[in-house]
């Protein structure tokens, strides 16, 4: 008999814990998790819900998403930097990763792996899609980067000789663009049709014996203790501390065909141009803060787009 009543009160005791420790449970599920008729699902997007409106009450904007660009270091991501906080305004979270070649960037939009890339104008964008079969687009013209001859060994183009060398970027619309920037200077003379896909190859006439040394652009401001001089591209004279205003012996104008050529664009994989976060990116990089920081900062070595 004692033994029942023992029995009987050791399990009264268990019951008693045992509803304590679900009464604490149940209290916790009812504080965190759904309510009454509402799924795990429901209870997290009403919490989402609930965290973008406190945000919006805050003054944060409401989060739209992320924008990945691959671009070069100057000045395109520098520049990028400038729209990142316009766009972080409107809930935008730009990521920008920089790379020091004319080939990754666009492998890795063409891939999916980024959304868009800025580093390139559009005569070479168009040779990439056509010998590498990739589907780009230019969906804006943001900036014009004029070229430039840069003293190397010698200061003037008076003081070229027989024999001096000329280096120039070995890519065929860069290349081009530098041989002719070398002929409206009189320093070579390119057949009459050889245009945006002149090589060393059109030279017709060549009054001062030069030699002109073909490099990866990024690789010519590099050998200016050893050559007369270099033909560089915007952002590699920027990167080297040249600016078109106070160090080029010649530069491409404003007005001339070559500005209107070589604007440098977004691009990205054709399907892709009316993305919300490709057109805001866009509209900002064109926008009046933007194009007053790129004339304040590169003293005529990157120009706005007129687009």
């Amino acid at each position: 008999m004692k033994k029942k009543i023992l029995t009987g009160i050791l399990a009264g005791v268990l019951a008693i814990g045992t509803l304590t420790g679900c009464g604490n449970s149940g209290t916790g599920a009812a504080e965190n998790g759904p309510a009454q008729g509402e799924t795990a699902a429901d209870a997290g997007s009403a919490q989402a819900t609930e965290h973008t409106a406190d945000a919006v009450a805050a003054g944060q904007p409401e989060s739209k998403g992320t924008i990945t660009v691959a671009a070069s270091a100057t000045p395109h991501a520098e520049i990028l930097e400038q729209a990142k906080a316009i766009l972080a305004e409107q809930g935008w979270d730009l990521q920008v990763t920089v790379f020091d070649d004319y080939i990754q960037p666009n492998e890795v939009v063409e891939s999916g792996e980024f959304d868009a890339n800025y580093f390139q104008h559009i005569p070479y964008l168009e040779e990439f899609n056509e010998t590498k079969g990739t589907h780009l687009v230019n969906v804006g013209g943001i900036h014009y980067e004029p070229f430039g001859i840069y003293p190397g060994t010698k200061k003037d183009l008076s003081e070229l000789a027989e024999g001096d060398v000329i280096a120039v970027p070995n890519d065929t619309t860069n290349e081009a663009r530098a041989l002719l920037l070398l002929e409206a200077n009189g320093i070579i003379t390119l057949k009459e049709d050889a245009g945006l896909t002149a090589t060393v190859n059109d030279i017709v006439e060549n009054p001062y014996g030069i030699k002109i040394e073909e490099l990866e652009a990024a690789q010519v401001a590099r050998v200016v203790p050893e050559v007369a001089f270099v033909v560089l591209n915007g952002n590699y004279a920027l990167q080297a501390g040249y600016t078109v205003a106070n160090d080029s012996i010649a530069y491409e104008t404003g007005d001339s065909e070559a500005a209107k050529t070589y604007v440098n664009v977004i691009a990205v994989k054709e399907g892709n141009e009316q993305n919300e976060g490709i057109q805001a990116l866009v509209e900002v990089l064109r926008s009046d803060a933007v194009k007053q920081y790129i004339n304040d900062t590169y003293n005529g070595a990157v120009i706005p787009s007129g687009e």
